[in-house]
C-alpha cells in the first residue's frame, strides 16, 4: 500500500540561510569594562616603556656609533675616552660563553626537576618543591653573587686544575697561563655555574607547566598499550613539551645574557682579549663592563657604554621574542591559549 508523504512545513527542506549560527551578544557590565580598561592601559604602558628605553639608548649611543663605525662590532679594545678604538668584539663573546655554560647546566637540571615534580613526586612533596623553585627565582642576584664569590669559587679551583690536567687537550679546559690555582680565579667557567642557579627556576617553572598540560587521554592510551611510566613520559610528555622546553631555554638564555651582579662580582676583567680557554681568569662581559666603569667614564665613555647596553637590550629582546614565537606555535602553547 502506498503511503503519501506530507509536503507540509515540517517536512520542507531547510535552506542554507537557516543554518547560520546566531551571534550571542552579552552586555558588558561596568566592572568588566573597568577591568578591561585597566588591563589595556597596563599592556600599552609596558610597550610604551620598552619603546622609550629603546629610543633613549639609540639617542644616547649615536655619538659612540658615529665615532667607532662598524668597528664597534669588530674592535676588541675599549678605550672610548682616548681614541675611537673601542668595541664589543671581546665583550660579547664572553657574555655568550657565560650564558652557554649556564644553559649547559640549567637546561638538563631544570627539565629533570620539572619532570620529577609533574610526574614522579608524591603529592605531599610536590607543593613544597614548587614553593622552593619559586623562592629561588625570588632570591636577589646579590645573594647568588656573594655565594659564588666566597663559597663556590674557592672550592671549585681544585676541580678546575683537575680538568686542566686530564681534559687540557680540549681548548675550553686548557689554560694558556700556568697551573697555579690563582690563574683560574674569575674565569667564565666559574661565572657560568653561578648564573645557572638563576636560570634553573625559569626553566623548571615553565617546563613543569608544559608537562602538566600533556593530554590525559594520550597518557592513558600509552598505559593501555603496556607502556611503563618512563615509556609514557618519553612517548607523550616529552614530545608534547618539546617546544615548551626550547622556549624556556631561550628565555633562560635571555636571563643569562642580562645578568650583571653575579658576573661583575666573579669576573676579573684584566684585558679585552677574547679567548676560548674559558678556564683561565681575566674574562669580561658587557654587563660587567657597564657596572664596573659607568662611574669612571666621561660623556664619551658613557655613550660607549650605552651603545653596549643597546646591543645587549636588542639581543635580549630578540631572544625573548623568539621564545614567545616558539611557545605560541607549539602544541603545548596552543593548548594553553585554548584554555
Amino acid at each position: 500500500m502506498a503511503v503519501a508523504l506530507s509536503s507540509g512545513p515540517a517536512s520542507a527542506a531547510q535552506g542554507p540561510e537557516d543554518d547560520i549560527p546566531r551571534t550571542i551578544v552579552t552586555r558588558v557590565s561596568g566592572g568588566d569594562l573597568i577591568f578591561r580598561t585597566v588591563l589595556r592601559i597596563a599592556g600599552i604602558t609596558v610597550l610604551a616603556l620598552t619603546g622609550m628605553i629603546l629610543i633613549f639608548l639609540i639617542l644616547r649611543s649615536l655619538g659612540a656609533f658615529q665615532r667607532a663605525g662598524l668597528g664597534f662590532f669588530t674592535t676588541a679594545n675599549f678605550l672610548p675616552e682616548t681614541s675611537n678604538q673601542f668595541g664589543i668584539a671581546a665583550l660579547l663573546p664572553d657574555s655568550a660563553a657565560i650564558a652557554v655554560v649556564a644553559l649547559a647546566i640549567a637546561v638538563p637540571t631544570g627539565v629533570a626537576v620539572a619532570l620529577y615534580i609533574s610526574e614522579y613526586a608524591p603529592s605531599g612533596l610536590r607543593a613544597p618543591m614548587i614553593a622552593v623553585i619559586d623562592l629561588m627565582a625570588a632570591i636577589p642576584s646579590i645573594i647568588y653573587a656573594l655565594w659564588g664569590l666566597f663559597f663556590f669559587m674557592p672550592r671549585i679551583l681544585g676541580t678546575m686544575e683537575w680538568l686542566r690536567r686530564h681534559l687540557g687537550w680540549f681548548p675550553v679546559f686548557h689554560s694558556g697561563k700556568s697551573d697555579i690555582l690563582a690563574s683560574y680565579v674569575g674565569s667564565p667557567l666559574i661565572a657560568g655555574p653561578v648564573v645557572s642557579l638563576m636560570v634553573i627556576p625559569i626553566i623548571t617553572s615553565l617546563s613543569r607547566q608544559v608537562f602538566s598540560q600533556a593530554p590525559q587521554g594520550e597518557r592513558e592510551a600509552a598505559y593501555a598499550l603496556g607502556s611503563t611510566k618512563w615509556g609514557m613520559v618519553r612517548a607523550v610528555v616529552l614530545p608534547f613539551g618539546r617546544a615548551g622546553i626550547i622556549g624556556a631555554s631561550i628565555l633562560g638564555l635571555g636571563r643569562a645574557l642580562g645578568e650583571t651582579i653575579a658576573v661583575t662580582f666573579i669576573l676579573t676583567p684584566l684585558t679585552y682579549v677574547f679567548t676560548i680557554h674559558l678556564i683561565q681568569g681575566g674574562g669580561n662581559s658587557i654587563t660587567a663592563e657597564i657596572a664596573n666603569f659607568y662611574t669612571q667614564y666621561d660623556a664619551k665613555g658613557i655613550a660607549a657604554l650605552l651603545a653596549c647596553g643597546l646591543v645587549l637590550f636588542t639581543s635580549t629582546l630578540i631572544v625573548n621574542s623568539l621564545a614567545s614565537i616558539v611557545i605560541s606555535r607549539s602544541r603545548s602553547g596552543a593548548a594553553t591559549a585554548a584554555d
